[in-house]
């Protein structure tokens, strides 16, 4: 894609959405940390569902440690994988009390280095909580990347390189959170809403879906 075009697409979606974030429910960046962890391979709505049980009882990673594995299994236990979750929420609430007083550490490699985050979770985390100009690239970033022909790749980890040099200084902020949300609602991965879509004379996909 043209870089005029990139940021014709980006100044598109900013006018429809000058201020976009993620869809999980949090309050501190603890309480994000935790529902990024527990969102792999489930829904947002799925865990503010359980976060906003959890979270007036427990939300420090003391007070989760305090709650202990078993008890935090009965709030999550309808979100997928809640067993080896509730295990890596407890591991890494342990790490973030011996090692951080209880805080969430504001660098990469510390993230990555809990139980459960990977590159797309610290991402999401330096980005959203402590406002870093991070890209996290979930299947909808990925999708919509490739499809769009805005930063194709193989894989999530050369989606995300692409995007760090592709996409201007002034909208890498937000850039994530604006893909996202047009691959969850726009860009969708069964059948792409191409006549309600923004940048659809921008985008490169060669299928694109028509009025019925």
């Amino acid at each position: 894609m043209k870089k005029a075009d990139v940021v014709e697409l980006f100044s598109r979606l900013r006018e429809l959405n000058p201020h976009p974030t993620t869809e999980l429910i949090y309050t501190t960046p603890f309480e994000l940390l935790v529902a990024v962890v527990l969102s792999a391979q489930a829904t947002d709505i799925g865990v503010n569902k359980a976060t906003r049980k959890l979270y007036p009882v427990a939300n420090t990673a003391q007070a989760i440690l305090d709650l202990g594995e078993e008890k935090l299994k009965r709030y999550i236990n309808t979100i997928g994988l809640y067993n080896a979750k509730a295990k890596n929420v407890i591991a890494l609430c342990q790490i973030l009390v011996d090692n951080y007083d209880g805080d969430v550490p504001n660098d990469r490699e510390a993230l990555e280095a809990l139980p459960g985050v990977g590159r797309k979770t610290a991402n999401v985390v330096l980005n959203t909580a402590f406002g870093h100009a991070t890209i996290a690239v979930d299947t909808h970033i990925f999708r919509v990347a490739n499809r769009t022909g805005l930063a194709p790749g193989k894989d999530v980890r050369a989606v995300e390189d692409k995007l760090e040099k592709v996409i201007p200084a002034e909208f890498k902020q937000d850039a994530h959170h604006w893909l996202i949300l047009h691959g969850r609602y726009v860009c969708k991965a069964r059948k792409p809403d191409c006549p309600q879509c923004v940048i659809r004379d921008l985008c490169k996909y060669k299928n694109k879906t028509a009025e019925k």
